[in-house]
């Protein structure tokens, strides 16, 4: 009897084990999924939303785009390292800024105006016309082959929700984002918050994307799921996906797919 039982102890002992072992590797799988598919999403999000900068204001009159070698949808040509890999872990980033001359334009005010919300329009068209559609067309038509299927839908949904996401995080009025250079468009005054917001921006950015970051691995970690009400950059997020993208799903739900 005695052996008996520790025969079917350690079958209990190896089947939790090998149960354990599985979900571990389900796990680290789904994760490396998100990391690859968000990669590629922020790759092209990015590529789009600062090639419209710079086609924008080479239309405006200013070649300096063209010049930098702005004026291309080649990726590598607008990446800021540190700012795709906060992107791809967080969900918010930057990309390089487009180097413009604002003198150059035919109609200053108009030229810096339309060459600032670019991006932001690019980002709102794509998400709304291609990304969400191409999205649904994975969803209901693709062959579910493991891993591809998988791979396909997490990264076209996140073409989606990056997009959305990029756009309503590039609103904010925080140089060098183009919520900033909105505003230095439409105001022709210099004062004591137009300073601020132009010499401490990008600190403030950074360290809301800290802190975004900080509350994704305590929650993580300690499977405390309040702590997300803390992460300021996922309200925005969450704003972005679910009011700004309902309409968007809603019509595009109307389809018979």
């Amino acid at each position: 009897m005695t052996k008996q039982s520790d025969f079917f102890q350690n079958i209990r002992f190896f089947l939790a084990f090998f149960s354990h072992m599985l979900y571990n590797c389900t796990c680290m799988a789904n994760y490396l999924i998100g990391l690859l598919a968000s990669f590629f999403a922020v790759a092209i999000v990015l590529t789009l939303h600062e090639f419209s900068h710079a086609a924008v204001a080479y239309r405006c009159g200013d070649l300096t785009p063209k010049f930098y070698g702005r004026l291309t949808l080649n990726p590598l040509r607008h990446f800021d390292l540190v700012g795709l890999l906060c992107f791809t872990l967080v969900g918010f980033g930057w990309a390089k800024p487009v180097p413009i001359n604002p003198g150059n334009f035919r109609r200053y005010r108009m030229g810096l105006f339309l060459t600032a919300i670019a991006g932001i329009v690019m980002n709102l068209i794509t998400a709304a016309l291609i990304f969400y559609p191409l999205y649904l067309v994975v969803v209901y038509y693709l062959p579910r082959v493991i891993f591809v299927y998988d791979v396909l839908t997490e990264f076209t949904y996140r073409l989606f929700a990056y997009s959305l996401s990029f756009a309503v995080f590039n609103l904010l009025p925080f140089y060098p984002l183009d919520g900033f250079r909105i505003v230095d468009a439409l105001n022709k005054k210099r004062g004591p918050v137009y300073r601020f917001l132009r010499n401490y921006g990008q600190w403030i950015l950074l360290g809301l994307i800290a802190e975004s970051f900080l509350c994704n691995m305590l929650v993580r970690g300690t499977g405390l799921y309040f702590i997300s009400n803390f992460d300021v950059l996922g309200w925005v997020m969450q704003f972005a996906t679910g009011i700004l993208g309902w309409p968007i799903t809603t019509l595009w739900g109307l389809i018979p797919w």
